[in-house]
Formats: structure tokens, C-alpha cells, sequence
């Protein structure tokens, strides 16, 4: 197994275009561990508090499994408090293995991939106006980063990491807020291009603010906005939250597939 990427990791990452899309876009940066053989399996960890990324095609077979659950045995095992982003069958192989061992992994998030090739107006109208984040909007930025990560049961980060955080989106990302008619930021999502997609994630509105379909209006800015770029908008939902899922299928994101988080049952 090599410990860098090449342009074949890219090509078989297209293979999952929407569900491996962050995988695709973070194996570029600095990892923790990369192992590839560059056409059949990849296992990323970019480090602590993030998951570990584990590619394998539709195709896998069990002897391929077996390579790919070893590896997470000897480089990022259970024990050590990690999570998984990895497809179903994968899963299934991974709980049964640990099982074997008196462990036990469960899902703990079943993720639907979308991308939406033409957007829909918003139904229902809401006061305010897009606003693109500026470096005025730092300390609002930070809020609704750490609020974010505590209201969705995120990874928690230091007050630190969250201005560290803050700082890069401003410089290389694009933060979009929706400020309701008093100027207030009120709702938030981020835009991440990559290659052909753009990613849209950090999806809030903050909890005295909703039912006011800010977020509904703000998604649907920034997805029109990434559309009118020339890029494919695309998002990650919890499958769960039927609503919110409801919503983006409202505004015209199609449903491209899905993968799954499991982590060693507390």
C-alpha cells in the first residue's frame, strides 16, 4: 500500500462522485494516514476529530474486505474512539468482524448524498436578504460554528479551533448567511467547490430564528449561486431528518446515494 495519492485515486473516486466527494476533495490535503493501492481501496484519516475515510467499489469482494479491515485494525482501530464513513456492505463486514472479538460497532448516522443539477425558487417568501461573509462577520461566524457543532452532536472543537476554523473559511471558502430584515445573521450555509461540484454544507439557523424558511432561502441562494459558477451543487443530509431532506428535494436536489457512520457502541 503507497501513503500518497495519485490521479488513479481521483479516477476511482469518481466511481462515488457524491457519496466520496469530501474524501476526494480532503485526500489532496494533509492526511494522518493515506493508504491507497490506487484502484481498489483507499483509507483516509485526516486525524482527530474527524472520521476515517474507507473506499472500496460496489464490486468488493470478501478478500478485499479482509485487506481493508486489517488495515483499520493496525493503523486507526475501534478502541480508539474513532468513526467511519464507509458504505453499507463494508458496514456489515466491520460489525461482523468486530463481533468475532466481543466488540461491537453500530450506525450511528445513515447519510443520503444530492446534488441538484436546476434549482427551485422557495415557495414560501421570507423577509431579509442574502449577505456574503465578510471579516465583520467573524465573531458571528465563530458563534455558529461552535452552536453548529453542539446542536447537531458534532465533534466539539476549542474556541480556538473554531477561530482557526472561521479564519480559513473567510480566506478560502464562501460563508453565506441570510440576514432577516434587521440586519441580524440569522441562518447560515457554506459553498466548497471542487473540481466540477460544489459542496454545500454547515447548514443553520439559529433556534430563537426558525420557521421563517431562512435556511430553506439561504440554501437555495447558494445553490443557484454555485449553478450560475458553472458548478454541480451537492449535499450531505442525516437520512433521518425526513424534513430537512423534504425541503432540499423542494428546492430540487435529486438523491445520488448513500453511505453510512458507524462507531464502537458507548
Amino acid at each position: 500500500m503507497d501513503t500518497f495519492y495519485d490521479e488513479r485515486d481521483l479516477k476511482a473516486l469518481e466511481q462515488d462522485r457524491y457519496t466520496f466527494a469530501v474524501m476526494r476533495r480532503v485526500i489532496k490535503g494533509e492526511s494522518h494516514i493515506l493508504l491507497t493501492d490506487h484502484e481498489r481501496l483507499i483509507l483516509l484519516h485526516t486525524g482527530d476529530p474527524y472520521p476515517v475515510w474507507v473506499w472500496l467499489p460496489d464490486d468488493a469482494t470478501p478478500e478485499e474486505m479482509e485487506k481493508a479491515w486489517l488495515l483499520i485494525e493496525k493503523h486507526c482501530p475501534p478502541e480508539s474512539g474513532l468513526s467511519y464513513n464507509v458504505k453499507y456492505d463494508f458496514a456489515n463486514y466491520m460489525m461482523a468482524r468486530a463481533r468475532e472479538n466481543g466488540r461491537e460497532l453500530v450506525i450511528d448516522m445513515n447519510m443520503l448524498a444530492y446534488d441538484c443539477p436546476k434549482v427551485n425558487a422557495p415557495d414560501t417568501p421570507t423577509d431579509g436578504a442574502l449577505h456574503i461573509a465578510t471579516e465583520e462577520d467573524f465573531d458571528d461566524l465563530v458563534n455558529f460554528l461552535d452552536v453548529f457543532h453542539k446542536e447537531v452532536a458534532l465533534y466539539q472543537l476549542s474556541q480556538k479551533e473554531y477561530e482557526d476554523g472561521a479564519r480559513n473559511i473567510l480566506k478560502n471558502e464562501r460563508m453565506y448567511f441570510w440576514q432577516d430584515k434587521n440586519g441580524r445573521n440569522v441562518a447560515c450555509c457554506k459553498c466548497v467547490p471542487d473540481g466540477k461540484l460544489a459542496t454545500i454544507n454547515l447548514v443553520f439557523t439559529r433556534t430563537d430564528c426558525r420557521r421563517h424558511h431562512y435556511a430553506e432561502n439561504v440554501v437555495y441562494a447558494a445553490t443557484k449561486q454555485a449553478l450560475d459558477d458553472g458548478y454541480l451543487p451537492m449535499l450531505y443530509t442525516n437520512a433521518d431528518y425526513i424534513a430537512s431532506n423534504a425541503c432540499y428535494e423542494k428546492l430540487g436536489y435529486v438523491s445520488r446515494g448513500k453511505l453510512c457512520t458507524i462507531v464502537m457502541k458507548k
